[in-house]
């Protein structure tokens, strides 16, 4: 089982990065306020304008740590990366998948468990909060959810799929306001918006899941498959469709049910938001520096994985499942088996 190391996150915009020895130097005006040394990271994500020297670059390829660059609303701007992992026979297969049509059986399992994960969230909903939500309208998406989770094993192509993906997605998110019980004031929800985010709670889920498509890409990258050959996303230059595929599945149980518990713990208020003068919404520095903690802190937290039958930390599923998805291109599985709540 791979360890689960640290990431490091940089938020303040005047950090800048230097390598002493084997150890990340965190500087601020010259002056350092942090070393970690490198064998503890398996990747650094800068929010930063000064950037890191290229002796930090360096250091990070030969140890095997990704090193990636954002923008403030989470969309990720370029990174740095060693040699890559595997061997071209895996991605010469990886390649003719995605172009035959056993690309869309793992299409299917992968929107298949993002239904079935979607929908359990909203029962577990009903079954802690039955006096708190309209019971009735949220059991008739789950309900409906249910038809077109059945729907999925006779589907032929892909846009097919992609309708129902959307359309349980589009129901699913008319929930999401029900789910919200803390501070409604600051968090409301009435639909899903995100270029740019224009509400708290809309900016806090794009900015998890460009995170986690980060954590997924790196996953992918590790075992050696190419992050931006899709099965369900289309292929587009500088996008990393087999990441936003594979997050799918994790998105209701991973970002989802993250976010909500940091509003209904009252973790995260409506004082860590900025707005800028096009109606963008963003976390600033604090409200940054929270979810990153909280992150790590989940991340950290150990479930039975359904698929292995083993105890591992909730911040090894993207590893697991991108190792799956690799033993299954090898032909060492007969098919890919998504992850399930």
């Amino acid at each position: 089982m791979k360890k689960l190391l640290n990431t490091l996150y940089i938020t303040n915009e005047l950090c800048y990065l230097s390598k002493v020895g084997e150890n990340i130097v965190i500087k601020i005006d010259d002056k350092e306020v942090k070393r970690l040394p490198i064998h503890i990271l398996e990747g650094i994500i800068c929010f930063n304008y000064n950037g890191v020297s290229p002796g930090v670059i360096k250091l990070c390829n030969e140890n095997n740590v990704q090193l990636a660059l954002m923008d403030p609303f989470g969309k990720l701007c370029g990174r740095f990366i060693g040699v890559s992992k595997g061997n071209v026979l895996l991605r010469r297969e990886q390649y003719r998948i995605a172009d035959d049509e056993r690309s869309l059986s793992v299409a299917k399992n992968m929107i298949l468990a993002k239904l079935t994960n979607s929908r359990r969230v909203l029962l577990r909903l009903i079954r802690d909060h039955k006096e708190k939500v309209n019971d009735v309208y949220i059991n008739e998406v789950c309900e409906s959810i249910k038809m077109q989770m059945e729907r999925i094993s006779e589907i032929t192509d892909k846009d097919s799929l992609r309708g129902v993906e959307g359309e349980v997605a589009r129901k699913y998110f008319s929930c999401f306001e029900a789910m919200i019980l803390q501070q409604k004031e600051d968090f409301y929800f009435t639909n899903r918006n995100k270029r740019p985010p224009t509400d708290n709670v809309n900016a806090l889920l794009s900015y998890m899941y460009s995170i986690l498509s980060y954590d997924m890409l790196s996953a992918l990258e590790a075992v050696g498959l190419d992050s931006y050959v899709g099965v369900f996303h289309t292929d587009r230059p500088g996008r990393a469709s087999l990441a936003l595929d594979m997050i799918e599945e994790l998105r209701a149980y991973m970002v989802d049910r993250f976010v909500l518990s940091l509003i209904n713990k009252r973790q995260i208020f409506n004082k860590h938001f900025e707005k800028k003068e096009n109606g963008a919404i963003l976390l600033n520095k604090e409200g940054k520096n929270i979810i990153f903690t909280q992150w790590q802190e989940r991340k950290q937290q150990e479930i039975m994985h359904p698929f292995i039958k083993e105890n591992c930390p909730i911040g090894l599923i993207p590893h697991i499942q991108a190792q799956l998805l690799a033993r299954y291109i090898r032909g060492d599985l007969e098919t890919y088996p998504p992850f399930f709540m």
